[in-house]
């Protein structure tokens, strides 16, 4: 790595950080260009020779809030008992997670950020490559890949390569386990029910299992 892309990285670190300190500290809402330049000690046009939108900042910062999601993911997985379990255990994690912590999985996942957002991970990743070290690569595909139609139809590819499920299945599963999990993760920001995160994930997953249990039965 040259001395300009050190220098760059530590750039990009020092204004992550700040803003990862203030969603910590006061909110995501509460980011601004001003509070951000001011914690990491620099201007605030400084911060856009490193970031096209401010947006893309927050995303950034957002990531350092998914390590506990992802460490848990891998012992959802472990313990799952074949593909279409490994599937809804994928789920049952994401959900416990984003209505622990609406407003981050919101901005990752739904938020619209003017740009791919899989080009962003990219950007992320090359900052803080250590994240990925020692992943499974079946945990890594879910970190790297953004899309959640992605996610989720790659996950149900396994069940479909073992029998489980039929191939014209596939959007149908993917695109409405989506649906359930934005309208549970909107109703629960917009305060339309006073769900805990727990049973949030419970009624979310039980219309989750219910669609799977169809597909199934519809098989045989």
């Amino acid at each position: 790595m040259s001395r300009k892309e050190i220098q760059v990285t530590r750039m990009l670190e020092f204004f992550i950080d700040a803003t990862a300190q203030i969603i910590k500290e006061e909110g995501i809402e509460s980011v601004t260009a001003r509070k951000v330049a001011d914690l990491a000690g620099y201007t605030s046009s400084t911060i856009y020779n490193y970031f096209d939108e401010l947006s893309h900042l927050v995303f950034f910062a957002s990531l350092r809030f998914l390590k506990d999601y992802i460490k848990e993911l891998s012992v959802y997985i472990d313990n799952a008992n074949g593909p279409i379990d490994k599937y809804l255990s994928t789920w049952e994690c994401f959900c416990k997670h984003s209505f622990n912590n609406p407003q981050i999985f919101y901005t990752i996942f739904i938020s619209n950020l003017g740009t791919e957002p899989n080009d962003l991970l990219k950007r992320y990743y090359t900052v803080y490559k250590s994240d990925l070290i020692q992943l499974p690569a079946e945990i890594k595909m879910l970190v790297l890949e953004n899309d959640l139609s992605k996610r989720s139809k790659a996950m149900i590819q396994k069940a479909i390569d073992s029998g489980e499920l039929t191939s014209r299945n596939i959007e149908m599963i993917s695109e409405m386990t989506i649906l359930l999990w934005k309208g549970m993760l909107t109703t629960i920001l917009n305060n339309r029910l006073s769900y805990s995160p727990e049973k949030a994930t419970e009624v979310t997953m039980g219309y989750i299992r219910e669609l799977i249990q169809n597909y199934t039965s519809n098989k045989k």
